[in-house]
């Protein structure tokens, strides 16, 4: 019987003071139950070991004078390791393992989706060498036909292929040296338009490259090859689309005695190193066309005179098409507006040819505003034959301003020099003449001192605006080399012999006309703006003067833009740096 105060029976008690005075425990009692309550556990030494067995109690057997406890688990769960011993939940894991052997678990709130392994995706495949050449044929042989440049521009960034241009310069220049001078021509003016936007300078390179290591094979087709390269290889450089350096460079890869040699050869000696080079490289091809200008003059005179007569304005219209020289269409303008002078008969037929080919987009603004600039720079020479040229021509200034061919700044301008009269015009139109001498001299030979020295032999300190405002001005229309040649040069003749009166006067001059100077160079007023700026640079202007230059010119015109930009500029961090690299 169990006591009720206690948790061990009374045959219990006696087998625990058995213990304790050292006396054997009979065979039968050698056996122990554990018996577990709560967190305590009991020997269990009553009871027979059937009894005991049935209850389902574990059997230990003890030696004498001691109990041993079962450690084992009652929990009824499988002691043995998970997942290959690598430890369950809250582990570290198999020994060894790798973060990446982890699966990832996309609900963890640290998923990162970075984690992911990679897997390699097909992508489409780029079109073949092949199948680029063939389209760039027919994108060339459809330039050569139509001479659209924006057109060939978009056509050739549309094949979204720019690793292989440098097949494309080549067969650009081999499929132009088995044709006409026009195509030639036609050639170098699409490289030039193409180069930086659309073709890489590296691109360009390797075109060229490509064709001075083929030279024996284009030889075989194109006898002449030799001469032919070598002026596009000259014309490359003279348009700065290639290096100087490039020639010597690429000579040093090519095979001694080879073709390609001879060519780099040719094009130095021959045609880079000749005076003048560079005018005589750009007409050699006649400016695409192999036609002489005088030869062009003499059809645009023809054609309108038959147009006079016969009043078909279709007929004009296709007739000067097939000129096919865009860029001269001023000659038509000039000449139009000379013989309306001269048959005052006729004017009303030729001003409505110059409207059909207005609106027909034949004849661009650009080129209607400089026909109309250049019959009024020899407008006075025209009065001496043509006694109402001078009120003619304001006429016809009036009325191209109401068809927005020319701006109002250039009528009020044309007439102030109608009304000044023929006193000093001679000397002033002589002295304009002698200095775009010396200006394209200068571009040529870089020789600051002959500069110098020639505007002292010409004696004429008033004209000094007028010099640096024709400097500027053809600059304008060049190469980068040429716009900081022109700065250099302002730079060198400040003071000592041109006044700074006389700088900020050609500055002003420039300005006032900016928006006649844009129809002809759209990127004019960023140009004008940098030239501004960079005077203030040079110690040239102070910033002063550009709010002085900025009271004489009309509010909301162009000039007063690029004055502000000039500005802008000046205010900008490290200004001085950046426009000195410019």
């Amino acid at each position: 019987m169990s006591s009720p105060s206690g948790f061990l029976t009374d045959e219990q008690r006696k087998l625990m003071r058995s213990f304790s005075q050292g006396r054997d425990i009979p065979e039968e009692k050698k056996f122990v139950r554990t018996v577990s309550h709560g967190q305590h556990a009991m020997p269990d030494l009553a009871g027979s070991p059937e009894t005991r067995e049935k209850s389902g109690a574990k059997l230990v057997s003890v030696s004498s004078g001691e109990v041993k406890r079962d450690r084992h688990s009652h929990s009824g769960k499988c002691g043995r390791p998970k997942k290959g011993g690598g430890g369950g939940k809250g582990t570290w894991g198999k020994v060894l393992t790798a973060d990446n052997d982890l699966e990832l678990d996309r609900n963890d709130p640290n998923y990162d989706s970075e984690e992911e392994p990679y897997q390699l995706v097909a992508a489409p495949a780029l079109q073949s060498l092949e199948e680029y050449k063939g389209k760039v044929v027919s994108l060339i042989e459809e330039y050569f036909a139509a001479g659209d440049v924006a057109s060939m521009a978009t056509d050739l960034s549309n094949l979204e292929s720019p690793n292989y241009h440098h097949h494309f310069v080549k067969k650009l220049i081999s499929m132009a040296m088995d044709h006409h001078d026009k195509e030639k021509e036609m050639a170098s003016v699409l490289l030039s338009a193409l180069y930086a936007d659309v073709l890489k300078p590296e691109q360009l390179a390797k075109g060229f490259t490509n064709l001075l290591e083929s030279v024996e094979d284009l030889v075989l087709d194109i006898p002449e090859a030799v001469d032919i390269l070598a002026i596009f290889l000259a014309r490359a450089v003279v348009d700065d689309i290639l290096p100087p350096a490039f020639l010597s460079k690429t000579r040093k890869l090519l095979v001694d005695g080879s073709q390609g040699l001879v060519v780099v050869q040719k094009a130095e000696k021959s045609y880079l190193s000749a005076p003048h080079h560079a005018e005589i490289i750009e007409r050699k091809w006649g400016g695409s066309t192999h036609t002489t200008v005088a030869e062009v003059q003499a059809k645009i005179v023809t054609l309108l005179k038959e147009y006079v007569e016969s009043g078909d304005k279709a007929e004009a219209c296709r007739c000067i098409r097939e000129l096919n020289v865009p860029f001269f269409h001023h000659e038509v303008v000039k000449k139009a507006l000379v013989l309306a002078m001269e048959e005052p008969a006729a004017e009303g037929k030729l001003w409505s040819l110059l409207i059909e080919t207005a609106e027909e987009g034949l004849i661009t603004s650009s080129q209607m505003s400089k026909g109309f600039t250049r019959i009024s720079d020899s407008i006075h020479d025209l009065a001496l034959d043509i006694p109402q040229a001078k009120d003619k021509l304001e006429s016809f200034t009036s009325k191209a301003v109401e068809e927005g061919w020319v701006s109002a700044p250039f009528s009020r301008a044309v007439v102030s020099e109608l009304g000044a009269g023929t006193v000093g015009i001679q000397e002033a139109r002589a002295f304009k003449a002698n200095a775009t001498n010396i200006i394209q001299e200068y571009f040529l030979s870089s020789d600051i001192s002959e500069v110098i020295t020639s505007l002292e032999d010409l004696a004429a300190p008033d004209y000094h605006a007028a010099f640096v405002k024709r400097l500027i001005l053809l600059a304008l229309d060049r190469k980068n080399r040429e716009k900081e040649m022109a700065s250099v040069l302002v730079s060198e003749l400040y003071a000592e012999v041109i006044s700074i009166a006389s700088i900020a006067r050609a500055y002003t001059l420039l300005l006032q006309s900016a928006e006649d100077t844009s129809l002809d160079i759209p990127d004019a007023a960023n140009q004008l703006s940098l030239f501004l700026a960079r005077a203030v640079v040079d110690d040239i202007l102070a910033p002063l003067h550009l709010d002085e230059i900025s009271e004489q010119l009309v509010e909301g015109s162009l000039g007063r833009e690029i004055v502000r930009m000039a500005q802008s500029m000046l205010s900008a961090r490290h200004a001085g740096e950046r426009i000195l690299r410019c």
